[in-house]
């Protein structure tokens, strides 16, 4: 499957530091330590009403990610699935009436489009679950041969007693575990499981769904064994960054690494579980379901400039779940306003400090509000003395676009 265009990045003089990033697993800020080529996966859309804000916060969370491990002299190796046949999306084309495959193109080719206008830079792998059935049915026939999966009524379930460390990425206690499998998708209730937390691996054939004849028989997979093994498969056990919302943590995220280290027998699938904070609207998660969603599409249809929805989104820690309130985008806008200003300026401060201090900041897990404030702190001085180096309004252009992503 293709992704979206890439979008050029600027050389910026020197190097970054490395970056440190709240790991989840841990509950604490740890350096990153990648080789050469870092490892980053993150979990992608299921296409069924993309893209709203909560989607493009987390997707510029990881694109920060991937700006600073380059600007820090890393090759990035950056892999993302998309969930193209799930419950959800067979619901709402049943719902709507539309084919279920036309809905699921149509979804991802605007994500495509709402993140190129958002300059997000594009995984190198972009992996549909229907193109990966093959390997993971061959991933799920190796968990039988172990004695790591179980019939149950045609469908095939993970048994959590074959991962030892099961728990240990959320940290979360059975009780709410339990609550949370019931209400992100899974079936503790139901009859015949060896433990209530066990997860589906491939649901058999149901009337009038999607399926696929394989060698565990007709049906389709479950979803924490799609990213299990296209991270697998393209990064190798042990990856860098494994990203995502912070609703992903549990059951997806849990249940993804249990598969992968029972289909490899070591641990941990990821050295950093990285969550971003959910985006609100009225004192609610948005959401599909709760149906308050704001769309990118609909924003930039209605002619919102891209790179204000961008810095208004990088607005407040990646890790916080924050508001989208009315003023958000007018503050950004007049905030997108003043740095272009600034950076046409035909002289200004040097900006040498200034690209230090913003590497720093966002080194230090991501701090786009000290990394924004700094540079708001630049423009300030350089619209009210318009003088000095004439080479700083280029380098303050560059590291914006280079660190923050903005296009000035």
């Amino acid at each position: 499957m293709d992704a979206w265009p890439t979008c050029a990045v600027p050389d910026l003089p020197g190097e970054g530091g490395p970056l440190r990033l709240f790991d989840t697993a841990a509950g604490e800020v740890r350096a990153t330590a990648p080789d050469a080529v870092a490892r980053l996966y993150v979990c992608g859309i299921t296409p069924y009403d993309a893209t709203h804000l909560g989607h493009a916060a987390t997707y510029l969370t990881f694109d920060l990610v991937q700006r600073v491990w380059r600007d820090a002299g890393h090759q990035v190796h950056y892999v993302q699935n998309v969930t193209d046949v799930d419950d959800p999306l067979l619901e709402r084309a049943a719902h709507t009436g539309d084919n279920w495959m036309n809905l699921a193109e149509r979804e991802i080719q605007l994500f495509r489009e709402d993140m190129t206008a958002l300059r997000v830079l594009p995984p190198d792998e972009y992996i549909g679950a229907v193109e990966a059935i093959p390997e993971i049915t061959d991933a799920i026939e190796r968990l039988l041969e172990h004695g790591d999966a179980y019939h149950l009524d045609g469908d095939l379930y993970f048994p959590i007693s074959a991962a030892p460390g099961f728990g240990s990425e959320s940290g979360y206690d059975r009780e709410r575990m339990l609550a949370l499998f019931a209400e992100r998708g899974g079936d503790p209730q139901r009859p015949g499981k060896r433990d209530p937390l066990d997860s589906m691996l491939w649901q058999g054939r149901r009337h009038g769904e999607p399926f696929w004849n394989t060698s565990l028989g007709a049906g389709r997979p479950g979803w924490h064994i799609e990213c299990s093994v296209i991270a697998l498969n393209r990064l190798g056990m042990g990856f860098d960054v494994q990203g995502g919302g912070s609703d992903l943590v549990f059951p997806h995220h849990e249940h993804s690494a249990a598969h992968a280290e029972a289909l490899t027998g070591t641990a941990p699938f990821a050295k950093h579980y990285v969550h971003a904070g959910m985006i609100g609207l009225d004192g609610e998660k948005m959401s599909k379901s709760r149906g308050n969603l704001v769309l990118v599409s609909k924003l930039r249809g209605a002619h919102i400039d891209p790179m204000a929805l961008r810095l208004a989104l990088l607005d407040g820690h990646y890790r916080a779940d924050r508001e989208w309130t009315g003023g958000r985008l007018p503050a950004a806008e007049a905030r997108l306003a003043r740095w272009r200003s600034a950076v046409a300026l035909p002289a200004a401060p040097s900006a040498e400090p200034l690209l230090a201090e913003v590497r720093a900041a966002l080194a230090d897990d991501l701090d786009t509000i000290t990394a924004l404030g700094a540079i708001d702190r630049w423009v300030a001085t350089a619209r009210d003395r318009p003088a000095g180096d004439p080479a700083a309004p280029t380098l303050v252009r560059d590291l914006v676009d280079a660190l923050i992503g903005v296009a000035l």
